[in-house]
């Protein structure tokens, strides 16, 4: 592992972690994450110029604020997330001696207040007739249907493959990527059927849900970035509230579950989730919810009279 000179640009300063063993140490779907990240920071436009091309010596804090205020286009949590990614990178460097200051630490965050937003079954009906309609969006017709059904991530939905799911028996085998958790999950009819299709046009590779054209000879994944324009785009197209994200499904399913009566262990299944603190931040209390669980308990006036 060469180690950068402090005239290096930030480009070779991401290079040299992504060579390091804190990288390396990282999960397979974290590693991803960081590089895709990564890449999205260097080609950020600061003053003219691609942020990987500055020497990091003449990286200044301005420049730094500039490309945050970029990333706020596409969300307070992604901006932070982008942040704490590039601090990763610079401490690194730090620890080997290339920098000597951490102007990355000055950069002044937005507090994100967590997200409430909900898709309602009308949003999914109209998202997936749009999606499904055109050839061009199935696969993140598939992506959304899928994350939506089962209560994924939409990170572990995008990435999944033929060998998980077995159509005969409609059932999904899934190890998270994000903790490792197994969950065994039934496919409904509806979506059992779509993943029929799918296969006969995309089955001789690994991929469910991949881009519609291939690339360099491969029919690979979408990246998060485009997967969000291109719910962006069948939004737009079915005249569907903008503010619906990929990330919403996942609070959505949960919901649902929690409305409909199912106890925490019972949503733990299907989530993956291993204690029920990691539950709560994806429940939303509901008018709907309440009203049943209150109506739950009966009628106090009649058991006295």
């Amino acid at each position: 592992m060469n180690i950068p000179k402090s005239t290096a640009t930030l480009q070779q300063l991401v290079d040299f972690y992504m060579e390091s063993g804190a990288f390396c140490r990282l999960s397979s779907s974290s590693q991803r994450d960081y590089e895709t990240h990564l890449q999205s920071i260097c080609g950020t436009v600061v003053e003219g110029r691609k942020l990987g091309d500055y020497r990091n010596k003449n990286l200044k804090v301005r420049h730094l604020m500039q490309a945050y205020e970029t990333w706020l286009d596409t969300g307070v949590r992604t901006a932070n997330y982008r942040k704490s990614v590039l601090s990763a990178a610079w401490k690194n460097a730090m620890r080997y001696d290339v920098m000597q200051h951490d102007p990355v630490r000055l950069v002044q965050t937005v507090s994100s207040s967590p997200r409430r937003t909900l898709w309602s079954r009308d949003h999914i009906h109209t998202f997936l007739k749009t999606s499904y309609g055109d050839f061009r969006w199935r696969s993140i017709g598939l992506i959304v249907h899928m994350a939506y059904e089962w209560g994924q991530r939409v990170g572990d939905m995008r990435v999944l493959q033929w060998d998980k799911v077995d159509l005969d028996q409609c059932r999904l085998d899934l190890t998270q990527s994000k903790r490792n958790a197994e969950v065994h999950l039934p496919i409904s009819v509806s979506l059992c059927d779509m993943l029929r299709q799918q296969k006969e046009d995309f089955g001789f590779q690994d991929y469910i849900a991949p881009r519609v054209k291939a690339r360099t000879g491969a029919y690979t994944p979408y990246d998060k970035d485009e997967i969000s324009k291109l719910i962006n785009d069948v939004l737009e197209e079915a005249q569907l509230p903008r503010h619906l994200t990929a990330m919403d499904l996942r609070r959505t399913a949960v919901t649902e579950m929690m409305e409909g009566g199912v106890d925490i262990a019972g949503i733990m299944q299907v989530t993956g989730h291993k204690d029920i603190g990691s539950v709560k931040p994806y429940m939303v209390n509901t008018f709907s919810g309440a009203s049943k669980a209150l109506a739950a308990r009966g009628d106090k006036d009649d058991e006295r009279s």
